[in-house]
């Protein structure tokens, strides 16, 4: 078995595999340590939104967490802590860029190659490298041109010290949410550059008192009611972004309640005030970024950027803004998945032209024509209200079912039926029709065809109760190979 990722998703998956006695797993990691985005994400106050109660494995929770909502560090220590007390850490080989992984049809086994040469063969892969991991840049021009420093913010330059400098930040999603509260009291004049406002909802992620941890810590029951609380509230968030027209209205009036009492400079409030629908963009919890806004040493720019030039950003009022330093707080490539990985299945076909009209897979995770090949944090698998960690656990069991199925039936392979898939993406698509993700243009949907591709149109609850059992009725069993390829022929589950 090949996983491809080393964060949440890889390592859980690797654990729930050896827990049932899968135990040849080998884990690949580009970076030089396992982590995923939080070890690449580093930037100043950069911290989880998901409270860590929910934020973690269910089966490995932890009494000492400093604060609600953890810092990147303290969630890297626990992740790598994981890996350590279930005997992963050992299966991970950092440092290792897969380019291409590719099926093979007279084998029936997965070849997966690295950038330096080195391949590995299995009769199964996962391809755990999550939704956000590529960090994306605005199509700008001239964004070659500035003479100063730049940097994005999932790759952070620690050594560029920003005391005193003209600061540049574009974007204002979650990332810059975070790191512009932090930066703001150091700099010496920083511009933010919006392109669209926000629906805030308050998070102060104060440090607990010592009474509060010995609480955590001592009491029986007192963690488990924490995580059910917090797992609810987020449930709650889904209600709220699936029926706008009611629900949503109770989220938009307590944002809404909680932006006015923060946005106390008229001109910021009418910069910020989002003009689309509450919980159709991703809604960011922050008591502390308004604020920031709201600084004598911090600007405000709507206007659009219209170029970048040698010492600054040209916006669409004409004014030149002159900074020492761009900061791009743009995100991710969600939409990429694990591209630009090659990844080819049955007859040589690749999975970047099946997707050609946007990524789809059955319950996130399986793709007509390639054969045991799993993707964790998959199409229509994000949650805009709950942990991730609770679907790539509950993707990891699903997996680990898959591939007892191959082992049990001795076969070599499981491919979901492609009539099975496409229902299933049919479904899926039209639980989005009088959603709050269907009342914007998000990064949460496909550019060319304005198709939802990332979310999870439901609950939570509902996604676990969909992969909990695997139904192999609706998957085709590939035969183990004879001496002559050609005389395996494949039977239905």
């Amino acid at each position: 078995m090949t996983i491809v990722g080393a964060g949440f998703g890889g390592i859980g998956a690797a654990i729930e595999l050896r827990k049932h006695g899968i135990t040849d797993v080998t884990i690949l990691e580009r970076a030089t340590h396992l982590g995923g985005t939080w070890w690449h994400n580093t930037y100043p106050g950069c911290a989880c939104d998901v409270p860590s109660h929910l934020y973690s494995y269910s089966f490995a929770q932890r009494k000492h967490w400093s604060r609600l909502c953890s810092p990147q560090q303290e969630i890297l220590d626990y992740l790598q802590g994981v890996a350590d007390d279930f005997d992963i850490t050992g299966a991970v080989r950092t440092g290792t860029d897969v380019t291409s992984c590719r099926w093979n049809d007279a084998t029936r086994r997965w070849t997966v190659e690295s950038r330096d040469g080195r391949s590995w063969e299995s009769d199964a892969l996962i391809v755990a490298t999550g939704q956000l991991h590529q960090p994306a840049y605005p199509r700008i021009d001239g964004i070659d041109d500035f003479a100063g420093h730049s940097f994005h913010s999932a790759q952070w330059d620690h050594d560029h010290k920003l005391a005193g400098r003209r600061v540049a930040v574009v974007g204002t999603g979650a990332s810059a949410v975070q790191f512009v509260p932090a930066i703001a009291p150091e700099v010496g004049q920083l511009t933010v550059f919006q392109r669209t406002g926000n629906w805030f909802l308050p998070r102060k992620n104060h440090a607990y008192p010592g009474w509060l941890k010995t609480l955590f810590r001592t009491v029986p029951g007192v963690e488990t009611f924490r995580r059910s609380f917090v797992y609810w509230y987020a449930e709650f968030l889904t209600l709220m972004i699936r029926h706008p027209k009611t629900w949503g209205r109770v989220g938009k009036a307590k944002s809404a309640i909680f932006m006015r009492w923060q946005l106390r400079d008229p001109e910021v409030r009418r910069k910020v005030w989002p003009d689309y629908t509450f919980g159709c963009k991703r809604v960011l919890f922050s008591s502390w970024f308004l604020k920031a806004l709201q600084r004598d040493n911090v600007t405000l720019v709507d206007d659009a950027i219209t170029r970048i030039t040698p010492t600054g950003l040209l916006t669409a009022d004409g004014v030149e803004h002159d900074v020492d330093t761009i900061i791009w707080g743009t995100g991710f490539k969600t939409t990429d998945f694990m591209f630009p990985m090659e990844i080819t299945g049955v007859d040589g076909r690749s999975l970047r032209d099946a997707w050609a009209d946007g990524p789809h897979a059955y319950l996130g995770m399986t793709v007509p024509d390639f054969p045991s090949l799993f993707v964790m944090y998959g199409p229509n698998t994000n949650t805009s209200g709950g942990s991730i960690i609770y679907y790539l656990e509950a993707q990891a069991a699903y997996i680990r079912q898959a591939l007892e199925l191959v082992r049990d039936r001795n076969v070599a392979a499981l491919a979901v039926r492609p009539e099975i898939e496409a229902d299933f993406d049919v479904a899926t698509q039209a639980r989005f029709g009088g959603t709050a993700w269907l009342r914007c243009d998000s990064w949460y949907r496909d550019d060319a065809t304005g198709r939802n591709i990332t979310n999870w149109p439901g609950y939570m609850r509902e996604y676990a109760d969909a992969v909990r059992v695997l139904d192999a009725e609706k998957f085709t069993l590939l035969t183990l190979p004879e001496h002559d390829a050609a005389t395996s022929t494949d039977i239905s589950a």
